[in-house]
Parts: C-alpha cells; sequence; structure tokens
C-alpha cells in the first residue's frame, strides 16, 4: 500500500509538470487539449467549436461566453453556441482535443490554424495550416484511421 502511494504520488507530480511545462491541460478523459499559446487555458486560440457547425467556418469566441470543460475554457460567439456546447459537448468539440488532426495521424500534437479545418461525418477537424489540409484532404479515410490508431497514447509529451 505504502509503495502503491508513493508511486501514484510520483506519476501525479511529474503528470503535473509535465501539463507546466506544456500548458496544455487534460480532458476529462485524460486526453490533452490543444490551449498552446494561452496562460489562461483556452481552447483552439479562442475559436468558437459551435461556429464551424452552425456559421459554416471559424469565429473568434469572446470571453464574455465561456464553458469550462476538459481541464479548458471555450470560447463562443454568442450564448446560444454556449449553451449548445454545454447541453453535448462530444458533438462540437473537435477531434483529437483540437490538435491538428494530419499531426496527430503522424503520432505528435501539433498547433493548428483555425482557417484549416474540415467536417468528416460530422465531427470537427482542425489543421496546422491550409497547406496541411490540402494533404489531409487529399486521403482523409488513411490519415483518420491512422489518427484514430496514435490518438490513444498519445500525451502532453507528444507536443511539438
Amino acid at each position: 500500500m505504502m509503495i502503491e502511494t508513493a508511486l501514484t504520488r510520483r506519476s501525479l507530480l511529474t503528470l503535473a509538470a509535465s501539463l507546466a511545462m506544456t500548458g496544455a491541460p487534460l480532458a476529462s478523459t485524460g486526453k490533452p487539449v490543444n490551449t498552446l499559446g494561452s496562460p489562461e487555458g483556452v481552447a483552439i486560440g479562442g475559436y468558437d467549436p459551435v461556429a464551424y457547425f452552425r456559421e459554416g467556418g471559424p469565429r473568434k469566441g469572446s470571453p464574455n461566453h465561456v464553458v469550462k470543460h476538459g481541464g479548458a475554457t471555450w470560447h463562443f460567439v454568442s450564448a446560444e453556441n454556449r449553451a449548445l456546447f454545454a447541453a453535448d459537448p462530444e458533438r462540437y468539440k473537435p477531434a483529437y482535443g483540437g490538435f491538428c488532426a494530419y499531426g496527430t495521424s503522424r503520432g505528435y500534437l501539433v498547433k493548428i490554424e483555425p482557417e484549416a479545418w474540415s467536417i468528416v461525418d460530422g465531427r470537427l477537424y482542425l489543421n496546422y495550416d491550409l497547406g496541411v489540409r490540402k494533404t489531409w484532404a487529399r486521403d482523409t479515410a488513411t490519415y483518420l484511421a491512422r489518427s484514430e490508431r496514435n490518438w490513444p497514447r498519445l500525451t502532453t509529451r507528444d507536443i511539438r
């Protein structure tokens, strides 16, 4: 029991130190959420994930409309979008914690550009930039399969 407690404490301290260094919080599933560049822990650069579905593209959210979910703060353009997300975050959250979907297929977590996005089978995927999005679009099925295989093992150590 004492050894197990010591190992658990050591594991938690290691995880906390890793998160402090990267700034990426863990989602409730234990997976990182993309808060790169945000010391305040704002997900996906402050863009509204619901807007991709409802408004057809990226829209910068407002600190007046926020939801804390998965260890991050999500911004929204309106109270309506905030309510939709709060009622069903799994429907609106971008895949792979909001990290680049193509990067996830390659086995690492990287930043995204909000304009480099796609919705495939009702799921939001973000990419590093428009060039990477073109690569992603050429063979989405293969990259999705690779991303799905890689995502369960990726941690904050894999952020580049």
